[in-house]
């Protein structure tokens, strides 16, 4: 599964899930390379309510 995470304050990193830390971070592989950081969550619009 491809999962997101931020490296840095302006740095994400898209790649293959491998797993998750107890801290609450996740490695993700890109090639031979792994990465670690914070994982992204899925921010979903918020819905406007219009009176008809």
């Amino acid at each position: 599964m491809v999962k997101t995470i931020t490296v840095g304050d302006y740095i994400s990193v898209q790649g293959l899930w491998v797993r998750n830390l107890a801290d609450g971070r996740m490695v993700v592989r890109v090639g031979q390379k792994e990465f670690v950081g914070r994982p992204i969550t899925k921010v979903l619009p918020k819905r406007v309510l219009v009176d008809a």
